[in-house]
């Protein structure tokens, strides 16, 4: 296993993870369902939905296989396939800069990714203010492993406190 921490500018509300080399636009994926689940995919492609428009922590986990279930420790989780066929995965804010966004090398073909979100209603509550002190921070782990193409899956859903 590879794992990777960064902290990444969540502009937009969004994390993107792609093939390097793909040219999708997420204007389209950006469904009403999408917008529900935190996650808009297209076949190279996906945006992670978060809380906050600041940094978040981010941990990258390339794995040769799936991994256990482990949503009871995270707010809200997504699954959706993508095609890698670069082998290069680029992960980044929306609007970072891409020559010099993070790249994992990976098993070229089709991959699972698991996006899993936690601290979010510490960092919903702070806002802007949330990416100064670690312990506040949304987090947010991506799983990445080889697997056959499957529909994108809601495993578990947060929702937000009302005001």
């Amino acid at each position: 296993m590879i794992s990777t921490e960064l902290e990444l500018f969540a502009d937009y509300y969004q994390i993107h993870l792609f093939d390097d080399g793909s040219v999708t636009d997420f204007g389209d994926a950006w469904t009403e369902e999408a917008v529900l689940d935190h996650l808009a995919v297209d076949t190279d492609a996906m945006a992670v939905g978060t809380t906050v428009n600041v940094n978040v922590a981010l941990t990258v986990e390339v794995l040769e296989a799936a991994p256990e279930e482990d949503s009871a420790k995270f707010d809200h989780v997504v699954e959706a396939s993508l095609q890698v066929p670069s082998g290069r995965l680029v992960v980044m804010g929306s609007t970072d800069y891409e020559p010099e966004a993070t790249r994992f090398g990976i098993a070229a073909g089709p991959v699972r990714v698991r996006a899993a979100r936690s601290n979010l209603a510490e960092a919903e509550r702070l806002g802007i203010d949330s990416d100064d002190d670690p312990a506040t921070m949304e987090r947010l782990r991506l799983q990445v492993w080889p697997a056959p193409h499957a529909d994108p899956a809601v495993i578990k859903r947060w929702k937000p406190l009302e005001a």
